[in-house]
């Protein structure tokens, strides 16, 4: 899972993978463009999927890194299922992926979904 994520998250800043052909539903061009006219959030997403996909190859943080990859593949679920279809069997694959490793590390989430936790000082 993390060898995409870095293709990805480089892609984000080299553009170095082809734009797709087919043109996309209105609603996602509008989606896409809000997220390029914000002029941050775009490479916000490219260094979030290339430090999370780094995590995940050199197998450093893992937990943490399925965190904070988590929100972007709802998002990208989202998009999918409401503006545009064709994306979703590979962001499923990343949902599966996802799931698979947060039970495979279900240990070090276990303090995460406590109650009442305390505070140590």
């Amino acid at each position: 899972m993390g060898l995409p994520l870095v293709i990805f998250g480089l892609n984000g800043f080299l553009n170095f993978i082809p734009q797709p052909t087919t043109p996309m539903p209105a609603g996602a061009v509008a989606f896409a463009s809000a997220l390029m006219a914000s002029g941050y959030m775009m490479k916000l997403i490219a260094i979030t999927h290339l430090i999370v996909g780094v995590l995940l190859v050199i197998n450093r943080f893992v937990p943490l890194a399925l965190v904070i990859f988590f929100p972007f593949i709802v998002n990208s679920i989202a998009f999918h299922v409401f503006l545009e279809p064709s994306g979703l069997p590979v962001a499923l694959v990343f949902l599966a992926l996802n799931l698979y490793l947060a039970w495979v590390y279900r240990a070090a989430y276990r303090p995460l979904l406590t109650a009442r936790a305390s505070a140590s000082v």
